[in-house]
């Protein structure tokens, strides 16, 4: 432990924006895929906001910060490390959301390094916020669509309207209605949060009242956008049809939620707290730094920062030159034998390296199989995507109208399957899904990226594929189970017997 001489403050200041200068040089990838959704998506476009509030809650406190002086800290290298390390194994994974936080996350840990911890601690919100400038989030569409249907069902049958419904899908008296992406609310929540936060850090000085509003900014968005979710089906019902359709579907939904940010935040400046000034703590203080002082402790920061990009770049040059795949279709078994397709239903997925899709028949009985096989996997080549779905939102003919996780016999053992119910104007299909990864059986995305990144970090091959079986019904499902499970307990061994022929080629 040593003490520093004192450092002039914007010496300290230049150096510690150009390392994070440099930083996102280093790792412009991730910075570029960051800024192309912020370009793409409205959901994400407050992103282009988040730096340069950050930068400003920060000159706000300059007086504060700049009466505490610089002091590089060792320990902050520990943490760019570990950081880097998150960086590349979902680099290599190809998990882009973990990528953008890691970065996200290596300015405040250089902060840390170059400044101190006192520093570092007085900068902590406009630090955190800078959390909100990455793109994530989707992962909640699903729940919210479910609470958004749950809500308003439950609304439409409080008011006396007869509802029947099946998954997010129902159908009132005046029409049909479904909850797809766009009415999860997830826009209204991220929003409504990224103001929330901003709005409690400025407004109030305990840590209570700024947790509790952040909390309210997050209640509020899920219920009122049910409640915008209602009222919007309550009109166009009310109004024969007319009404909260098309363009003023969208503009009814954001003025609503534009009255209920109002209302929140008139609410919360009842309790608003103004700004006790703080003495000035003392100037000398005591740290971990290297011999030499800023300068090293940047290099060191740096080459720390550097290594990971160039041990992905080594990583991605094992890829196999060839990635042919051949997948063969297994003779039947146990009276299966191969029939004529008796769907249109194709599952979508992208990039595979081979694909393979085949109907069995037993007994009046039919099972359609669908195997998408991945020999190394890339970005948009990748058994877990989120363009890997059994049905696209707003399809012309096929709906989902049901998944949920299930767990059934396979190879003599318990595991658990993802089980859609589909429908068409003419046709229902029952599908078992789940992911090989070249031995284990998984439904859980996480397991197999890291599984992926595992094998990619050891220098192996990441093979592995999709299992899809389906079968047609029509009043009960659980028959449909029954012919599913008969058939995977006759066809499993044969399947992925034809699957490890295809990882040893």
């Amino acid at each position: 432990m040593n003490v520093p001489s004192n450092r002039p403050w914007p010496r300290a200041a230049w150096l510690t924006l150009a390392g994070v200068v440099v930083l996102f040089f280093i790792y412009w990838s991730t910075v570029a895929s960051t800024v192309a959704i912020w370009r793409r998506s409205e959901t994400f476009a407050h992103g282009f906001l988040i730096f340069p509030i950050s930068a400003w809650l920060i000159w706000q406190r300059r007086r504060e910060i700049a009466a505490l002086t610089p002091v590089p800290d060792w320990r902050g290298l520990i943490l760019l490390a570990v950081l880097g390390l998150a960086w590349l194994a979902a680099e290599v994974a190809r998990v882009l959301v973990i990528q953008q936080l890691a970065l996200v996350a290596m300015v405040p840990a250089l902060v840390f390094t170059l400044l101190g911890w006192r520093i570092t601690w007085a900068m902590a919100f406009p630090l955190a916020f800078l959390l909100l400038a990455v793109p994530m989030g989707e992962f909640l569409i699903p729940p919210m669509m479910e609470f958004t249907a749950d809500f308003t069902v439950a609304a439409l049958r409080l008011t006396g309207i007869p509802v029947y419904r099946e998954g997010t899908f129902f159908t009132i008296p005046s029409g049909n209605w479904s909850v797809v992406e766009g009415c999860s609310g997830l826009r209204y929540l991220i929003a409504s949060f990224t103001l929330g936060t901003l709005y409690g850090y400025l407004t109030y000085r305990s840590l209570k009242k700024r947790l509790l509003f952040a909390l309210a900014s997050i209640v509020v968005p899920i219920i009122a956008n049910g409640l915008r979710a209602y009222m919007i089906v309550m009109i166009a019902h009310l109004s024969d049809m007319r009404l909260a359709l098309g363009v003023d579907h969208y503009i009814y939904g954001w003025v609503f939620f534009g009255v209920v940010m109002l209302l929140l935040f008139w609410i919360g400046s009842f309790w608003r707290e103004d700004e006790r000034v703080k003495p000035a703590p003392p100037v000398v203080e005591y740290g971990w730094g290297l011999p030499g002082g800023l300068k090293p402790m940047l290099a060191a920061s740096l080459i720390i920062a550097g290594f990971w990009p160039a041990y992905a770049a080594y990583v991605e040059g094992l890829a196999p030159n060839n990635l042919a795949v051949r997948l063969q279709a297994p003779a039947g078994r146990n009276g299966w034998r191969l029939v004529a397709p008796v769907t249109d239903w194709r599952p979508e997925y992208k990039g595979m390296d081979a694909s393979l899709h085949q109907t069995y028949g037993k007994d009046g009985r039919v099972v359609g199989v669908f195997l998408a096989y991945y020999r190394y996997q890339r970005q948009d080549a990748e058994l877990i995507n989120s363009q890997n779905v059994m049905v696209r939102q707003k399809h012309p003919v096929w709906s989902n109208v049901g998944e949920a996780a299930q767990v059934v016999e396979l190879a003599g053992r318990p595991v658990t399957v993802i089980e859609t119910r589909l429908r068409s104007p003419h046709q229902r299909l029952l599908v078992w899904h789940w992911n090989w990864l070249n031995g284990p059986f998984t439904v859980n995305p996480y397991w197999a990226k890291f599984y992926e990144a595992r094998a990619r970090l050891l220098g192996h091959w990441d093979d592995a594929a999709a299992i899809i079986v389906y079968t047609p019904y029509e009043e009960r499902p659980e028959n449909a189970a029954r012919t599913l499970q008969d058939f995977l307990r006759d066809m499993l061994p044969a399947l992925t017997a034809k699957l490890e022929q295809a990882a040893e080629t």
